[in-house]
């Protein structure tokens, strides 16, 4: 093999279905801006295929890759090892093959929430907020994570299945992060103590007619709070318009899918890419 095969790496995205991904334009813009030969592509797995497709993908000298819907916890088992984020989360969704071949699972999702959060609004400090999270799945999980493990004061989490939320809070509560679940509406109050709103449901998506009741945002102190959605299409949700009419500051969710594919980049392709407004721009 020639040095120049040996220094070209390539990296992808796996999902079923996958041709919604935006991963690819991120990554090859990267490839191209820092001058790096390689290749990051989608590639479609089916759910009853995805070991079978991991070690197709080893053999073909791949250095990693991304996984979305559906595969993310199916990946968990397949993994060599993992970082502590993808065991407490329980899900990966960046793989590294390691010399030997073997997978090292990453969840990168809660990375990227928080980098988002803390570039969007860089003077938002942890230890003085209390969180209401809105959705017990995936997202959530990596959401209530973040904030868990970076010194929020106190996460309340509101979902429609409120025994999926109640589980949530007792894997991820830490000794100076208490974690309550609620049922979807209950407790309304809530929104009145909370200095972050966060929204980790796919409600307010384009095409989704399941929306949620808007108005209890009207409820959130009007002075500090902070609503981040992390649906990005559209990029401006109702959430975030009716929040922004009401004068409180908004996240898109846009910066969080840059964020969280820096740590892969950096693993696959050695070099630690930069979000930039122009890739931000890109994406949307």
């Amino acid at each position: 093999m020639s040095e120049e095969q040996t220094n070209f790496h390539r990296a992808g995205v796996i999902g079923w279905p996958i041709e919604h991904s935006k991963s690819p334009i991120l990554h090859n813009y990267w490839l191209e801006k820092y001058g790096i030969e390689g290749s990051y592509e989608k590639i479609a797995v089916q759910p009853d295929m995805l070991a079978d497709g991991f070690q197709h993908l080893i053999k073909k000298g791949y250095a990693g890759w991304n996984l979305t819907i559906p595969h993310k916890e199916a990946a968990v088992p397949l993994m060599d090892s993992l970082d502590p984020a993808a065991e407490r989360i329980g899900a990966v969704n960046t793989v590294v093959v390691d010399e030997e071949g073997k997978l090292k699972g990453y969840n990168t999702d809660g990375y990227g929430f928080l980098k988002n959060l803390q570039n969007s609004i860089p003077e938002w400090e942890p230890k003085s907020c209390t969180a209401l999270v809105l959705g017990a799945g995936g997202a959530a999980r990596a959401a209530v994570d973040a904030l868990a493990q970076n010194g929020v004061s106190r996460i309340y989490i509101m979902a429609r299945n409120v025994n999926k939320a109640e589980k949530l809070a007792e894997d991820l509560a830490t000794e100076k992060c208490p974690i309550s679940a609620y049922e979807w509406g209950e407790n309304p109050e809530l929104f009145e103590t909370v200095s972050l709103l966060v929204n980790a449901t796919p409600l307010g998506m384009e095409g989704n007619e399941d929306a949620p009741d808007l108005t209890v945002i009207r409820h959130l102190p009007k002075d500090t709070a902070i609503v981040y959605d992390l649906v990005y299409t559209p990029l401006e949700t109702d959430l975030l318009e009716r929040a922004k009419k009401r004068g409180l500051k908004t996240v898109t969710g846009i910066g969080m899918l840059a964020y969280q594919a820096v740590p892969g980049f950096s693993y696959w392709f050695g070099q630690r890419p930069e979000v930039t407004e122009e890739l931000l721009n890109l994406l949307t």
